[in-house]
C-alpha cells in the first residue's frame, strides 16, 4: 500500500529565549553569562587539603541517564556512576597515602617490582586510547530531548514519533576526514548523528550536513576514504580535501561531482554546529499501524539558520581555536542557548520503481528539490546538556543505521547496505568486543532480553539455565512477540526476479543534472565562494593533469565555474562535454536571503581601561538580554572598575580575532597600550590598514584596528560610538559601508546592530552582491 503524503506542513512554534543557568553558590556574580568556566567552584589560591567528596558536574553538565546493561532504569542520580568518596583509592577500592613517590629500597634505591599500585596505575595510563574512528574521528556531543508534534503518525507507527511523545537523545557531530586532534574549520563533510533512546528501541539516525553522498555503492567507500585521508607515504595533508589523492579520485569517478560541489560551497566550514543542517542521505522506508508504507528522507533544519563561515575566517580560526566549533557548542548550552533543530521528511509514494518526479531515490548522490517535495514538519530537538566526561560519552558512544525500532525500515540503497555491515564491524573492533551497547551511553532505554551471553566487557550479570529457545527450563522466557506486541517487522517488500550482477542501474549513470542544479540556486556571493574553493583546492595539487581533469568536470556543471576556476589556475578552460541541464533552481539550497534568530549569537565589546564602566555594564546585560552571549574585550583581563559593579573581562586586545564574533560594538577609540609592539605582538605591526591611515587620528591600538578591519572584510555588523569614527578612519574602512554604524550611544548602537544580525552576515559588503 502506498500512503499519500500529507496535504501541509505543521509549523513548529518559535522556541523561548533561554536565559543562563544560575550561578552555583559561591561563584562571584561577575561570571554570569560568561561561558568557558572549568569547574563548578572557583579554585582556592593554595592546594586544598580538607578532605571532601568530589565537586558535582557544572550546571550545564550530565552523564547518560542510569540504566541497567539490560535497560531497566535505576532510578538512581546521574551523578552516582561518577567517581565517589573523599580518599585517593585503587582500582579495587584501597586507600593512598601517596601517588607521588614508587616504592623503592631506600629513597635513592632501586624501584620494587610489588609496586602494586605503580603497576595498576601505569597499565591502565597505558591502554587509556582506544582506536579512533576511521572516519567522523573528530567530534563533540551533547545530551538532549525530542519532542515528537504528531505529525508524523499518519505514515509511521513508531512510538517516539506520536503526538506528545518526549524521548531522550545524544546527538554526536564531527568531521569526516581529519584525526581525533585535527581542527575543527577545515574545509569537510560533517556527520550528525543521533541517538534516539526510545520506548520501543534505541533508533539512530546516522546522517551529514551535507545530503548527497561522494559514492552510490559502498565498495567504494574505502576508495574515497583512501583517497580524501592524509597520503600514506608522508601522513598529510591532515583533514582536508586540497591534495592530489582526493582530487585524482573525485575528477575520475565523476558520481562525486555532486557531493564534491557542496564541499566547495560554504556548506563546506559550518559557522557552528547550532547553524548546520543535517540529512538522512538515504531514503528510507515508513510503515504505519495500518502497513501503508511510504518513502522518506529525514532533515535537520537548524532554528538559528544555516550559516558558515568564509574562508579566511576558517584559516584563522584554525590557527587560533582549533577547537571552534566544540567549544561553540559547549558554550552555548553552558549560556542556556539550547541550540534547537526541527527533524522534517519528505515524503514520496512508496512505487515498485522507486522514484519521484525522474529522480532515483535509491541513489545517495541526488537529491529531492524541497520545491518538489517541502520538508514537513515531525518534531523538534533541543540540546540541552553537555556530557561530563567526553571520553566516556562522545568517543565511546556507538551509532549504526541498523539500529531501527518498529515502523522504520530500509530501503535497497547500495550505500546503506553496505553501512549496515560497516558500523557494526567497526564497532566490535574498536570497543573491544560485541557487548559496546552495555557502555552507559550506548544502552538502551528499553528492556532488553537478547539471549546474547558472555564476551569481552561483559557487565551484564545475567540469570537463568537455557540461554536458547525453545526451552522449558526458563518457563520459556524470552518469548516471540507479535505485530500486536511491538514487534520489529521487516516491511515484505516484492523483489524482482534478476540474476546476480555487479552493476548499476542506468539511472545511477547521470552525474551532472544535480550538481548545475545547486550551482544555478547559489546567490552571486556563494557562486564567487565556491569558485574561490575550487581554485584554492586545486592549487594545492601537484599535478597539472588533475587540475586539467577537474577542469573537465567543471565544464559540464557551468560554463562560467569552468572558466573563472581555469582563470585562477592559469590554464585554458575546456569545452563541455555534454550539453548543459536546464534545471530549476532551487532556492532552498541557498544559505542567503532569510533572516533567523539571535540566539546565543556572540557579540564583542571593544573598551578601553578608561571606558564608562557604568554604561559598559548596561550594555552587557543588554546583550543578555538580547538572548546573546556579550564577551568584553579590553587591554588586559582585569576586571574593569572595583567591587560589585565590576565588569569582567573575556577577552584581550592580544587574544581577540573577528572570527570569534558574530559582530562588534565599539566604545569610542582605545588608546594603545603598553604591550601594543611588534616584538611582543606581532599583531600591534598592523596598525596602518588602509591607504587613510596616516591622516587618521593616530593612536587606536593597532590590534583594534586589525579587529575591525576582520570584521569588516568578513562582512560582520560593527558598531560604535564615543569617537569609533576615528577607528574607521584609521582602519581604512570606507564611510558609510553597509552595516557600519555609527552611533550616539552604546544602546542605539547595538539596537542598529541587532537589526543586522538577522541575516547573519552583512552581505552587502561582498563585491558579488554589489
Amino acid at each position: 500500500m502506498v500512503q499519500k503524503k500529507a496535504k501541509k506542513a505543521i509549523v513548529a512554534k518559535k522556541s523561548a529565549p533561554r536565559t543562563p543557568p544560575a550561578e552555583p553558590a559561591g561563584v562571584p556574580a561577575e561570571n554570569n553569562g560568561a561561558p568557558g568556566r572549568p569547574a563548578p567552584e572557583p579554585p582556592a589560591l593554595n592546594e586544598p587539603t580538607e578532605p571532601r567528596e568530589p565537586l558535582p558536574p557544572k550546571a550545564d553538565q550530565s552523564g547518560p541517564d542510569t540504566f541497567t546493561p539490560t535497560g531497566r532504569a535505576t532510578g538512581v542520580p546521574r551523578e552516582s556512576v561518577a567517581q565517589s568518596g573523599a580518599y585517593l583509592t585503587t582500582a579495587q577500592g584501597a586507600r593512598l597515602y601517596d601517588t607521588d613517590h614508587s616504592l623503592k629500597a631506600g629513597p635513592r634505591g632501586p624501584v620494587l617490582l610489588q609496586d602494586h599500585h605503580l603497576r595498576e596505575k601505569i597499565t591502565h595510563f597505558d591502554h587509556e586510547r582506544i582506536p579512533e574512528r576511521v572516519v567522523h574521528a573528530r567530534g563533540a556531543a551533547a545530551h538532549g530531548v525530542f519532542q515528537a508534534y504528531g505529525t508524523a503518525a499518519r505514515i509511521t507507527k513508531a512510538a517516539f514519533l506520536a503526538k506528545g511523545a518526549e524521548t531522550e537523545v545524544f546527538v554526536r557531530f564531527s568531521t569526516v576526514l581529519g584525526s581525533r586532534g585535527s581542527a575543527d574549520t577545515v574545509r569537510d563533510t560533517r556527520g550528525f548523528a543521533t541517538k534516539f533512546y526510545t520506548s520501543e528501541g534505541t533508533f539512530d539516525l546516522v546522517g551529514n550536513n551535507i545530503p548527497v553522498f561522494f559514492i552510490q555503492d559502498a565498495v567504494k567507500f574505502p576508495d574515497i576514504i583512501h583517497a580524501g585521508k592524509p597520503h600514506p607515504d608522508r601522513e598529510i595533508p591532515q583533514a582536508q580535501s586540497a591534495h592530489d589523492t582526493f582530487w585524482d579520485f573525485v575528477s575520475l569517478h565523476t558520481e562525486a561531482t555532486h557531493h564534491t560541489l557542496w564541499n566547495m560551497s560554504d556548506r563546506g566550514i559550518p559557522r557552528s554546529y547550532r547553524m548546520m543542517e543535517g540529512f538522512g542521505v538515504h531514503t528510507f522506508r515508513l510503515v504505519n499501524a495500518k502497513g501503508a508504507t511510504t518513502l522518506v528522507k529525514f532533515h535537520w533544519k537548524p532554528k538559528l539558520g544555516v550559516h558558515s563561515l568564509v574562508w579566511e575566517e576558517a584559516q584563522i580560526t584554525n590557527g587560533i581555536d582549533p577547537d571552534f566549533h566544540r567549544r561553540d557548542l559547549a558554550d552555548a548550552i553552558e549560556s542556556g542557548a539550547y541550540p534547537q533543530w526541527e527533524l522534517g521528511v519528505q515524503t514520496f509514494p512508496d512505487t515498485p520503481d522507486q522514484r519521484f518526479e525522474g529522480i532515483d531515490l535509491l541513489d545517495p548522490t541526488k537529491i529531492v528539490p524541497e520545491e518538489l517535495a517541502p520538508v514537513q514538519p515531525i518534531g523538534v530537538m533541543t540540546l540541552n546538556r553537555n556530557p561530563s566526561n567526553f571520553f566516556a560519552e562522545t568517543e565511546q558512544v556507538a551509532f549504526h543505521p541498523g539500529h531501527l525500532v518498529p515502523g522504520i525500515d530500509i530501503t535497497d540503497d547500495p550505500l546503506l547496505a553496505g553501512r549496515l555491515f560497516s558500523y557494526l564491524d567497526t564497532q566490535i573492533s574498536r570497543l573491544g568486543g560485541p557487548n559496546f551497547a552495555q557502555i552507559p551511553v550506548n544502552r538502551p532505554h528499553a528492556p532488553v532480553n537478547d539471549m546474547l551471553r558472555d564476551g569481552m566487557h561483559q557487565t551484564a550479570v545475567h540469570s537463568g539455565t537455557a540461554p536458547y529457545r525453545p526451552n522449558s527450563l526458563d518457563g520459556g522466557c524470552p518469548f516471540l512477540a507479535g505485530a500486536d506486541t511491538g514487534a520489529y517487522i521487516e516491511v515484505p517488500v516484492e523483489t524482482p526476479a534478476a540474476h546476480k550482477v555487479r552493476e548499476a542501474p542506468d539511472s545511477f549513470a547521470e552525474h551532472f543534472r544535480q550538481p548545475r542544479l545547486f550551482w544555478l540556486s547559489m546567490t552571486p556571493v556563494e557562486r564567487e565562494h565556491i569558485i574561490s574553493a575550487y581554485t584554492f583546492e586545486l592549487s594545492k595539487c601537484y599535478e597539472p593533469t588533475i587540475r586539467q581533469r577537474v577542469l573537465g568536470v567543471l565544464a559540464n556543471i557551468d560554463t562560467e565555474l569552468c572558466e573563472q576556476v581555469a582563470a585562477g589556475l592559469g590554464l585554458p578552460a575546456p569545452a563541455a562535454t555534454q550539453p548543459l541541464a536546464e534545471p530549476e533552481p532551487s532556492p532552498a539550497l541557498s544559505q542567503v536571503g532569510q533572516t533567523w534568530p539571535l540566539d546565543g549569537r556572540v557579540v564583542g565589546i571593544v573598551t578601553g581601561p578608561d571606558g564608562d564602566v557604568k554604561a559598559l555594564r548596561a550594555l552587557r546585560q543588554s546583550v543578555l538580554d538580547s538572548g546573546m552571549v556579550p564577551l568584553v574585550i579590553a587591554p588586559t583581563p582585569a576586571p574593569l572598575g572595583t567591587g560589585k559593579n565590576a565588569v569582567p573581562v573575556q577577552r584581550t586586545f592580544a587574544n581577540a580575532r573577528s572570527v570569534e564574533f558574530d559582530a562588534l560594538l565599539v566604545a569610542g577609540a582605545p588608546a594603545a597600550t603598553a604591550d601594543a609592539k611588534g616584538p611582543r605582538d606581532a599583531k600591534a605591526g598592523a596598525k596602518k590598514t588602509g591607504r587613510k591611515a596616516a591622516a587618521a587620528v593616530p593612536g587606536t591600538d593597532p590590534r583594534v584596528l586589525l579587529l575591525v578591519a576582520e570584521a569588516f572584510r568578513h562582512a560582520k555588523a560593527i558598531g560604535g560610538w564615543d569617537g569609533a569614527e576615528s577607528v574607521w578612519q584609521e582602519a581604512g574602512l570606507p564611510a558609510g559601508a553597509p552595516g557600519l554604524v555609527t552611533a550616539k550611544n552604546g544602546p542605539t548602537a547595538l539596537s542598529e546592530v541587532i537589526g543586522l544580525l538577522g541575516t547573519h552576515r552583512v552581505w552587502e559588503r561582498f563585491p558579488a552582491s554589489a
